[in-house]
């Protein structure tokens, strides 16, 4: 069986969860999938409104960090390829937001949690694993 490329299958999954991040977001936003959406012009929890230049310039570093630790370790360490792969995508998406729109689009509400949206999803999944993984190699 012929050996994946790594990073391939990191530009998959980030551009996977951009895409479906864009997509929701749109689908949403013009009333094709009838849910209640949210903006936000902060961070995670609303921190920091209004504060959206520097939350974009936050978004590129993020993305310069992951492309610098993705060629420095992660390409051969498949759950550190995975995990940066899902930051990257969720970071890129809610940057077409901020970009784009002056705020981020957050449409999945569970009422005891704040709204949020796939790229987020991806972020905290993508973070968690990252930790994971930093756990594990340091035994």
């Amino acid at each position: 069986m012929k050996k994946k490329n790594p990073l391939i299958i990191f530009l998959l999954v980030a551009a996977i969860v951009v895409v479906v991040d864009q997509l929701m977001k749109l689908l949403i936003t013009k009333q094709i999938i009838p849910l209640k959406f949210t903006t936000n012009t902060g961070a995670g929890f609303s921190i920091l409104q209004g504060w959206n230049i520097v939350l974009i310039w936050i978004g590129i570093a993020v993305i310069g960090t992951i492309l610098l630790y993705y060629f420095k370790i992660a390409e051969e360490k498949p759950i550190a390829n995975i995990s940066s792969a899902l930051v990257l995508g969720g970071t890129i998406g809610n940057l077409i937001d901020r970009i784009s729109l002056g705020h981020v689009i957050d449409f999945i509400d569970l009422k005891i949690w704040p709204s949020f949206n796939i790229a987020d999803s991806a972020i905290t999944i993508g973070a968690l694993l990252l930790i994971y993984y930093l756990i594990k190699e340091k035994k």
